[in-house]
């Protein structure tokens, strides 16, 4: 009988909700590290750290919104030493593939003297339908910078279940997997499945970078996610291990990983693409 308590600080996030749902369905003891969640966990707050790590033996690490960011490595220092005293026994945390800075956070995780897991994901399926790409589609109209840029998208449903496979079983103590889709898609073909599929018309125009950034100012986005989407076309999109499709989900769950097209058909009948 598996006794150990879980934390997933995400846990109402894209990969972090089905890491807890994976968790719920086996019958363990999971709490959610949110904002919401009693106790809560909120990453600007330092002050709800420790009630949150309270007898947690495994912890799942998601950090918002992402490792790359300036902060980051301080945020991840403190909560990996608080985990350490609160007598954690095991960590996995997601990082980015190809992302320098997040490498940095890795190290601190891996030297910390606990058990860990290192799971490095590609680019998400999901961020064309729950997150800053979803307007642009439900426009009609995406404008992206680097349209030559190949990625091996992966679906959340696959890291989630890397993930959860890494906190209960020890064999992947000291690991680090690069979790990637099975195949290398473009921007424009992504749109052209994701229109096929709704039988909507959606176009893809190139832009430049500073074209891109100067639209996002425009818009409002929030400072920390501009400096992020910047990053990530500036330095993540050219870094050619980024387009390169690992194995890594086939070694662990020994099954392939979803294909960005059976993401698409089951994504299109949910009807979050559709325009009324």
């Amino acid at each position: 009988m598996n006794s150990h308590n879980y934390l997933v600080i995400g846990g109402t996030g894209k990969t972090g909700r089905k890491v807890v749902n994976n968790l719920k369905e086996l019958g363990l003891n999971v709490s959610i590290g949110s904002r919401n969640s009693t106790p809560k966990f909120d990453w600007q707050d330092t002050s709800t750290w420790a009630e949150a790590l309270e007898d947690i033996d495994r912890v799942y690490i998601t950090f918002q919104p992402d490792l790359a960011v300036p902060g980051a490595l301080q945020a991840i220092e403190h909560l990996t030493k608080l985990a350490k005293a609160k007598g954690v026994s095991k960590l996995a945390l997601l990082s980015g593939k190809g992302e320098t800075e997040a490498e940095a956070c890795e190290q601190v995780v891996i030297n910390s003297g606990i058990d860990y897991t290192i799971i490095r994901a590609s680019w998400f399926n999901q961020n064309f339908s729950e997150s800053f790409f979803l307007d642009p589609i439900l426009s009609g109209h995406v404008y992206l910078p680097s349209p030559e840029a190949k990625v091996p998208y992966v679906d959340t449903s696959d890291i989630a279940d890397v993930v959860t496979e890494a906190l209960l079983h020890d064999e992947h103590n000291g690991q680090i997997y690069e979790i990637t889709g099975p195949r290398l898609l473009t921007f424009e073909e992504v749109i052209q499945e994701i229109a096929k599929a709704t039988k909507r018309d959606i176009q893809f125009t190139p832009v430049s970078l500073e074209d891109y950034i100067g639209f996002l100012k425009q818009e409002n986005v929030p400072d920390d996610y501009v400096w992020l989407i910047e990053y990530l076309f500036s330095n993540v999109l050219v870094n050619p291990n980024n387009s390169t499709v690992k194995h890594d989900v086939e070694q662990v769950l020994k099954r392939k990983a979803k294909d960005f097209s059976e993401y698409v058909t089951e994504t299109a009948k949910t009807g979050v693409w559709d325009v009324n």
